[in-house]
């Protein structure tokens, strides 16, 4: 599945913008969350994600780059998440974390920087819904796609397979027409598009055509 990532968005219509990738097909839409600290940007906060609750019958897809997370997953949670990531650079106890998302009833990601080794989260897999491959430093959009990141998608896969975990491949950073074919074939299974879906006039148009050139 293709996630746009409303931080390429226009934030002046974003309820539009959302509707439009809504109608268009996407059934996930990715909320970057920064907090100026994790990452040298700030960007949406709960009440962002709660104006689009009652907006889109869409899959929330909260990707916390923040410092401290467990403060702010009750918050995303109660404001209409569905899918709460965090960064395993950013947590001291990463498995407390899985189960308090799970507590409060979301499905439970974490993320990883390009030069975090992907083996860190090794003991973590069998209680993840979704592991998010950064194929960019976090923190702004437009970046150019790291190839090194198919590396990590490849060796996730081969952990699905021999361990039959659940878990999702999530890619982020960097996806346009080109590099979303090469991360298919590496293994992800969701795509986060925030420029290639928002940066051109016809925001259907542009995720259409990023779907076809998965099928």
């Amino acid at each position: 599945m293709i996630a746009p990532s409303i931080l390429s968005a226009d934030f002046s219509c974003l309820g539009a913008e959302v509707a439009e990738v809504e109608a268009a097909g996407a059934k996930i839409i990715h909320i970057d969350v920064m907090d100026g600290h994790f990452v040298p940007n700030l960007t949406i906060g709960p009440i962002v994600v709660e104006a689009l609750r009652v907006k889109t019958k869409m899959i929330l897809d909260c990707h916390l780059m923040v410092n401290e997370p467990e403060k702010m997953i009750p918050w995303f949670a109660e404001a209409g998440a569905d899918w709460i990531t965090f960064h395993d650079e950013a947590a001291s106890n990463a498995e407390m974390l899985i189960d308090q998302i799970h507590h409060l009833g979301k499905k439970a990601g974490i993320s990883i920087k390009p030069n975090t080794p992907i083996e860190m989260i090794e003991p973590l897999l069998s209680k993840l819904d979704l592991v998010l491959v950064m194929s960019v430093e976090p923190g702004f959009g437009g970046q150019k796609f790291m190839p090194s990141a198919l590396q990590k998608v490849r060796w996730l896969s081969k952990q699905k397979l021999e361990h039959s975990y659940s878990f999702k491949i999530s890619i982020d950073g960097g996806i346009n027409l080109t590099t979303i074919v090469e991360a298919k074939k590496a293994g992800v299974e969701i795509f986060i598009a925030g420029s290639a879906v928002f940066s051109e006039k016809d925001r259907a148009q542009s995720f259409q055509k990023l779907e076809q050139a998965i099928k």
